[in-house]
């Protein structure tokens, strides 16, 4: 689940721009269409342009946006006929049509952010690892360890790791993790979730399974140890 901002100046909803981005999870604002935004831009991790009407207004804009340096990737909306007039002066990352499916939506915004955190890696080798007390996850080597001792995880422990870990104390529910780790398009049901919880949290061992707690009848989040807060009761 992203963050998103979505910049347009058709009044409503997202559905009346991108109507599939409304039938996904993730967390959408809506802002005027205009450069005064960049004042007190919110923290987003995507941000999409609508370009479906007024073409020149949308490259103009995007093209401040860019100027400023923000370290998120820039999607253009745009209709069938407007492709021809997108080309790379416009500085986005990638332009979609309006009329994309919610699939085809939910892995632009996964490969663009993906992308973007590539390129900072590349840049910056310590931006690949993730600090959370005694957990260091390496999302180049895929590696995770706790307290120096090195963690046996298959792909989908490591990913549920390091998703819960880049979110400490926030709290998600079993579709949630399941939309993120496992994809939009897995049909498998969220006791799925709950097993690769359980698998992790052995792993983990006894001194440490707590950092994944259980909030009763919403999901799991990820808190440092001994804070006295957090316990867990598998569902």
């Amino acid at each position: 689940m992203a963050r998103v901002l979505l910049l347009t100046n058709t009044l409503g909803a997202s559905a009346e721009v991108l109507p599939s981005l409304g039938l996904l999870q993730h967390q959408v604002k809506i802002l005027p269409a205009e450069a005064s935004i960049l004042i007190d831009i919110p923290e987003i991790e995507c941000l999409f342009i609508d370009a479906r009407r007024d073409l020149p207004a949308a490259k103009a804009l995007t093209r401040v946006i860019v100027a400023t340096g923000i370290d998120c990737p820039i999607i253009a909306i745009t209709t069938e006929g407007g492709l021809s007039a997108i080309n790379s002066d416009w500085g986005v990352s990638d332009v979609i049509l309006d009329t994309a499916g919610p699939a085809e939506v939910d892995a632009r915004i996964r490969i663009a952010i993906s992308k973007v955190m590539n390129e900072l890696v590349a840049s910056d080798p310590s931006a690949r690892e993730i600090r959370t007390g005694d957990v260091v996850i390496d999302e180049h080597s895929y590696t995770a360890k706790i307290k120096g001792r090195s963690l046996d995880l298959t792909f989908k422990e490591f990913e549920l790791l390091k998703y819960l870990a880049q979110h400490p104390g926030r709290v998600f529910t079993r579709a949630q993790l399941l939309h993120e780790i496992w994809g939009y398009d897995y049909f498998g049901g969220t006791r799925t979730v709950d097993v690769h919880i359980r698998r992790l949290r052995a792993k983990l061992g006894p001194e440490f399974e707590a950092i994944i707690g259980t909030v009763r009848n919403v999901g799991y989040r990820f808190s440092l140890p001994n804070s006295g807060k957090d316990q867990f009761i598998d569902a």
